[in-house]
């Protein structure tokens, strides 16, 4: 297996109006950068950006998966974003507020890999029907605007929002997609980031989207097993004889040998 079999841990969202962004992204441990003509690009950008997205692009990225997420349905700045992505070689092309099929349409003629963004209540009720679709790859929980489309008094409160996450989470799972936690907004709050990371590895997440270079390691940390992780699978897989059988205390059965033989094939690539 390669690191491309695995869904990635960190997803860095990097302004593609930001040079100074772009080139820093190069040295950094990120699994996948995001080059965003969305959100962080103002209005009167755009055009500059697409540009400055197709040059990094072109130039590449050595040793990192490229992602772009073009503005979504109802835009006008969309159809100048997915003219300007065509030829290029992604990864993945990430599309925001995704609440139907529908909106994967204008990315289809295009054949790339589809990162889907679950961003408001209708998006959770139809989750699983944009993860089943052909063009899917990822779901994203893009739970800003999704706690603001609640009308949560508290933003970052995820635990108001643990229904809609889970459905996230299980919406992927169910069509065999990946699936990638929100952004964590306190940028200089580290313990903070670390818990949420951690939390989100435990809901069933793939991987988190960040929005700061200092996020990238802990990011990285939070989803790739731990030492007691690999000891306690290495030891599982060598105590296995097939069937149900008793190990260390515990039942277990071939689909726990089968989940310990993938975190170590996860774990060899680090």
């Amino acid at each position: 297996m390669t690191q491309t079999d695995f869904a990635p841990r960190s997803l860095l969202y990097v302004p593609a109006s930001n040079a100074r962004a772009l080139e820093k992204a190069r040295a950094l441990a990120a699994d996948m950068l995001i080059i965003d003509l969305e959100d962080a690009v103002p209005a009167d950008r755009k055009a500059e950006a697409r540009e400055a997205m197709r040059a990094a692009v072109t130039t590449g990225f050595a040793g990192k998966r490229i992602a772009v997420r073009i503005n979504g349905s109802g835009s006008p700045h969309q159809a100048a974003d997915l003219a300007a992505v065509r030829g290029l070689a992604l990864d993945a092309l990430v599309l925001p507020k995704v609440d139907d099929r529908a909106d994967l349409d204008p990315a289809r003629p295009l054949d790339l890999p589809l990162f889907a963004m679950i961003e408001t209540p209708g998006a959770i009720y139809a989750a699983r029907a944009v993860a089943a679709d052909p063009a899917a790859q990822g779901l994203i929980a893009g739970l800003n605007d999704l706690a603001h489309e609640l009308k949560l008094p508290d933003g970052t409160d995820r635990g108001a929002m643990s229904h809609a996450i889970q459905a996230i989470v299980l919406a992927a799972r169910a069509e065999r997609v990946w699936c990638f936690d929100g952004v964590y907004n306190a940028i200089d709050d580290a313990p903070g980031f670390a818990s949420e990371a951690r939390e989100g590895r435990r809901l069933g997440f793939d991987g988190k989207t960040l929005i700061h270079p200092s996020q990238v390691e802990a990011c990285n940390l939070a989803f790739a097993p731990s030492e007691r992780e690999i000891a306690e699978a290495e030891a599982l897989v060598a105590a296995a004889t097939g069937g149900a059988q008793r190990h260390e205390g515990r039942m277990i059965e071939d689909m726990h040998v089968a989940a310990a033989r993938a975190l170590l094939a996860r774990a060899a690539l680090r």
